[in-house]
């Protein structure tokens, strides 16, 4: 697969203010938020280098720095990573325009707030090869309606290309949900350019910009490649990933670096961040304890969010 990747860009777009999430985003970038001590962002950074994508391309914007110190040029992780940065948060669209001086290749663009664990990812390229398509969309089937209400729904044709995409649709017809992956060839870079604001959020929409690439007669396929998602919106979002993947991974709990735990304190089903102090006799379950937090109350803890500031839950 490396041989084949090479070809290919990854694209990370974290540019977002993040401010549904707030107060989580006060400090960090929501891609930095963890899930099991690893960052969101991360997880797609492996995905792409499980590829043989190792050509980066990250869009920043809040919080930048933090991003930028973070991973640096990628090398930690065995890929090279170039920043390029979003000074007006206008949408997908507009981030998807700013790599076009960038980019001269197809590229597997992820969105950097949405937390999935993809199933056998490397067919998007392989359905490229074969199709000669330009755009392809990571989908899965969703039984949910209010998770396509805050993603977007995709339709096919009679011959199973895509025919519509709906950004955030209020009134939900089908179960098959876009997942915040896509593959473009560079024919996208035209959609974009014409792509205009759109009313509902006043931004450059990508599935606008996919609309015009279908309506200008691309042909856009969906792939069923994606297990479990999540769009990390709201505090509660990011603490069903972090047990989600808790309860893959076999463990009780998941402890960072550095923890100091009461000896009296009881933790279960839980994650734990580094430089973390339990000085009480805690019960803590269900929950997730952010890096630097310091506990000294006896309440107990359940379903929460603990950041060194407060306890959500």
């Amino acid at each position: 697969m490396a041989k084949q990747s090479e070809q290919y860009y990854g694209v990370i777009l974290a540019a977002g203010l993040g401010s549904r999430i707030h107060p989580l985003s006060f400090n960090i970038p929501k891609p930095l938020l963890p899930v099991c001590n690893k960052p969101i962002i991360q997880y797609q950074i492996e995905y792409l280098r499980e590829l043989g994508i190792c050509q980066i391309r990250i869009v920043v914007h809040h919080l930048k720095e933090k991003l930028m110190d973070h991973f640096g040029d990628g090398s930690s992780l065995g890929v090279q990573i170039r920043y390029i940065e979003q000074k007006s948060p206008l949408g997908i669209a507009h981030a998807v325009a700013l790599l076009e001086p960038h980019i001269d290749a197809p590229f597997l663009l992820f969105l950097g707030d949405i937390f999935l664990v993809p199933r056998n990812l490397g067919s998007l390229l392989k359905l490229y090869s074969e199709t000669g398509g330009s755009g392809f969309l990571a989908v899965k089937r969703e039984t949910n309606p209010d998770y396509i209400k805050r993603n977007y729904a995709v339709l096919l044709n009679q011959d199973g290309l895509v025919k519509r995409v709906i950004e955030k649709p209020r009134y939900v017809t089908n179960d098959l949900k876009g997942c915040g992956i896509y593959l473009f060839d560079l024919p996208i870079f035209d959609s974009v350019r014409r792509t205009p604001r759109t009313a509902m959020r006043d931004e450059y929409e990508i599935t606008s910009a996919i609309q015009i690439l279908i309506d200008d007669g691309y042909k856009v396929y969906a792939a069923e490649v994606v297990e479990w998602d999540m769009n990390v919106t709201v505090p509660h979002d990011l603490l069903l990933c972090n047990l989600r993947q808790l309860e893959v991974s076999g463990k009780k709990n998941i402890m960072g670096e550095r923890v100091y735990i009461n000896p009296d304190a009881t933790i279960s089903n839980s994650v734990v961040g580094s430089d973390v102090r339990i000085d009480s006799p805690v019960s803590i379950d269900n929950s997730l304890i952010l890096p630097n937090s310091i506990l000294v109350s006896s309440e107990p803890i359940r379903n929460a969010i603990v950041t060194p500031e407060a306890i959500y839950s």
